[in-house]
């Protein structure tokens, strides 16, 4: 707790983390970037593309009412549970490579847990209309608190970004079980094989570190938070 207590004091020394996790942030998006245009580039000896291989996977898993679609853009695949659809981008959609099929199964098997009932995924949706109002209110609240000097306020502020936060560390077992569910079916399927297995892997893992960055960025930042109502209350 004393340890704590120092480290929150020092705000000079919170800033320069949170500068070294943007940076890795920043590193871990461009490595996705990167590796999935690596990997993009290598075609599968199945010669199935993502959308056949989406399709097979959700089949496979009983889940014939979910669609696969295409939409603009470049990795901006997403499952979306409410209309049931699997939306592959255009780079991924009618690629036979084995990045676009990482991509491709990565999203199915987010399909696959809403199926089964996941417990993380059942959790992290609890908080998705908190974390909407939370997402669009805390700057407000804080810059308010601190710009009338009510701490009280802004530390509310604070708050509904912690409640993001949480958010985002819920994500991660989310993300990193789909991802493991996307192998696990690539392989039982024989989608893929041998070294396609392992380029897919990459992609998929590249994919996953941006989810850390990112919650290494947000706590980086609540601590920043929490240090500068510190720093006014003395």
């Amino acid at each position: 707790m004393e340890i704590l207590e120092k480290f929150l004091s020092n705000y000079t020394l919170i800033t320069i983390l949170l500068f070294a996790a943007m940076i890795y942030a920043a590193v871990a998006s461009a490595k996705v970037k990167s590796t999935f245009h690596k990997y993009n580039q290598l075609y599968v000896s199945s010669k199935i593309c993502a959308c056949d291989a989406a399709r097979q996977i959700l089949d496979l898993n009983g889940l014939y009412d979910v669609q696969v679609i295409r939409v603009a853009g470049n990795l901006t695949d997403h499952y979306d549970p409410k209309k049931k659809i699997i939306a592959l981008s255009d780079s991924v959609y009618g690629s036979a490579s084995v990045g676009a099929i990482g991509v491709a199964a990565h999203e199915c098997g987010h399909a696959v847990q809403h199926a089964v009932g996941y417990g993380p995924i059942k959790l992290r949706n609890l908080f998705v209309p908190v974390v909407n109002i939370c997402s669009k209110a805390w700057v407000w609240i804080f810059m308010i608190g601190c710009a009338f000097g009510s701490l009280q306020l802004a530390e509310v502020g604070i708050v509904f970004f912690a409640v993001i936060v949480l958010f985002q560390l819920l994500t991660l077992p989310v993300e990193f079980n789909a991802s493991n569910r996307a192998i696990d079916t690539l392989i039982k399927t024989g989608i893929l094989y041998g070294e396609e297995v392992a380029g897919a892997r990459k992609v998929l893992k590249a994919a996953a570190m941006t989810y850390v960055a990112s919650l290494l960025v947000s706590i980086m930042q609540l601590l920043r938070l929490i240090a500068s109502t510190r720093r006014r209350r003395r």
